[in-house]
């Protein structure tokens, strides 16, 4: 009966403590060292707090009490009190880390927490791999607990909501025309050339704009009903109708700087407000085009989420966009980055269709919607997923380009920058690189080329952008495609961190601190 009651508790309880005294530690420096490689910092921060919180700091604790025990009974034994006070440290060492960077926490565990596998591959790898992204998913809550969107409140909780299917390309084809590169660049990008073929399908980067856009009577700008009457009657074909709704929220409506930076109050971003003042940020134009489409009866909704334009900013920030019903599938419309770029603290209007009817698979890659419906994809990515891809923009899928290596939005080199990529239309290619943060760039010492692998010699220690641009010709304009960051440093090691630090201080105190 004692067994039962009293020995066979104690055991289990203390196995637990000891099982938990092993994996806080091994938490923890998994955290502190994907920030580590998240930061491109200096590894000895990752070891130096696995050290210190296992061992050290918990023998020193318990050392530093035992004047004042000597001449009191002891309920516990030493390694008793070293397990709780290991388990108590690297727990608050956990929660101060998450509680003071909860969203660098969790980019860092979503994007490098697999650092030490990097180089390894095999089932075994991926089995792990796996579970450490699933693991760092789980803190996905702590992540939306502080990052709010404040275009949710132009949001309309009726709206319907889709049922995942692959997305049929519209039928009609557009005549092409060369169109400047998606919004949010840090320079303004080179004027591309036209591509001098047809797509096969309405999505294309560089489509004109609508004609009854483009020729409209002063006289119908009255109102938003007029205006989406006037182009309901001047187009008929159903994507090309929607089109046009795109195409004057794109032309017509700036971008709101001053409002999206901070220096003037921001105005309201409802339909009929925007309409009258020709700003508004993404909700501002995300209703606009919603309202233009409930007025000739086009089912247009409201889409809330994050979006990322570059690589330096993982996680993006808040947005708005759209997605429209036609012929029974849904497709997705963001007007804000088709209507222009942003440089600096200005806004420079250039129209284009980068992001008009994109597939999905090309629209995730910089879009993520709070609902995940809305991603229009039979198999939805995780946050994790979306922060870990390649910042590549449509142009580059539209090129037929496809991507091999490196194929993580921030990857480690020790050398020259290298990428790989399938170039089936040999596309002429070129690669620039400039510091993280900074407005200066570098082209590289390969200026252009139309192979398949490109290298990027980086002149030292830190963390860089790479930026992919394409061209029809070896001399003349180039876009921007995509970016990569890259980061140049010393390597962190799981030998040099998890051997110095878990297992190996594990390994000289287990026995004392479970006898």
């Amino acid at each position: 009966m004692r067994f039962l009651f009293l020995d066979l508790p104690t055991r289990l309880l203390k196995g637990l403590l000891i099982l938990l005294v092993f994996l806080t530690p091994v938490l923890g420096v998994w955290l502190a060292s994907s920030l580590v490689a998240y930061t491109n910092g200096p590894t000895w921060l990752a070891v130096c707090s696995g050290v210190l919180l296992f061992p050290l700091l918990p023998i020193a604790w318990d050392l530093r009490g035992r004047k004042r025990r000597q001449h009191k009974p002891q309920m516990l034994t030493w390694g008793d009190r070293v397990i709780l006070r290991t388990l108590l440290l690297n727990l608050l060492f956990l929660t101060c880390l998450l509680a003071l960077r909860p969203q660098t926490s969790f980019l860092a565990l979503s994007t490098r927490g697999d650092w030490m596998l990097e180089g390894h591959q095999g089932p075994q790898i991926a089995w792990v791999r796996r579970s450490l992204f699933q693991l760092a998913n789980e803190l996905e809550w702590l992540y939306l607990a502080v990052h709010q969107n404040p275009y949710k409140q132009y949001a309309d909780t009726s709206t319907i909501r889709p049922t995942p299917q692959p997305t049929v390309p519209p039928p009609t084809q557009p005549t092409p025309r060369t169109e400047p590169s998606p919004q949010a660049q840090k320079t303004p990008p080179p004027t591309p050339t036209n591509p001098g073929t047809q797509p096969s399908t309405l999505w294309t980067t560089n489509a004109a704009l609508h004609p009854a856009v483009a020729n409209m009577p002063a006289s119908v700008e009255t109102s938003i009903a007029s205006v989406a009457q006037y182009l309901a009657q001047q187009e008929h074909d159903p994507f090309l109708r929607v089109k046009a709704l795109h195409d004057y929220v794109a032309d017509r409506v700036a971008y709101d700087t001053p409002a999206f930076f901070g220096q003037a109050p921001r105005p309201p971003q409802d339909a009929e407000t925007v309409f009258r003042t020709r700003k508004a940020v993404c909700a501002g134009y995300a209703k606009l085009l919603e309202a233009l489409g409930q007025a000739i009866g086009e089912e247009i909704v409201y889409v809330v989420g994050d979006a990322r334009s570059q690589s330096s900013d993982l996680n993006g920030g808040s947005h708005a966009w759209n997605a429209a019903k036609l012929a029974g599938n849904w497709y997705l419309i963001d007007a804000t980055w088709d209507s222009g770029y942003v440089n600096g603290s200005s806004f420079t209007k250039q129209y284009g269709t980068s992001y008009l009817f994109p597939p999905p698979e090309v629209m995730v890659v910089s879009h993520f919607p709070d609902d995940a419906v809305w991603q229009l994809l039979p198999q939805p990515l995780s946050r994790g997923d979306f922060f870990r891809q390649p910042m590549l923009r449509p142009g580059f899928f539209a090129q037929g380009l496809k991507l091999l290596s490196p194929i993580r939005s921030q990857t480690d080199v020790q050398g020259n920058a290298v990428i790989q990529l399938e170039n089936p239309r040999q596309r002429w290619l070129m690669v620039s690189y400039g510091a993280k943060g900074s407005q200066q760039t570098e082209h590289c010492a390969e200026q252009t080329s139309q192979g398949t692998q490109l290298s990027c010699p980086l002149p030292g220690k830190g963390t860089y952008e790479v930026q992919l641009f394409t061209g029809d010709q070896q001399y003349g304009h180039y876009e921007s495609i995509g970016q990569l960051g890259i980061q140049q440093g010393v390597r962190l090691t799981a030998s040099k961190v998890f051997t110095l630090v878990a297992f190996k201080g594990w390994n000289q105190s287990l026995d004392n601190l479970i006898g």
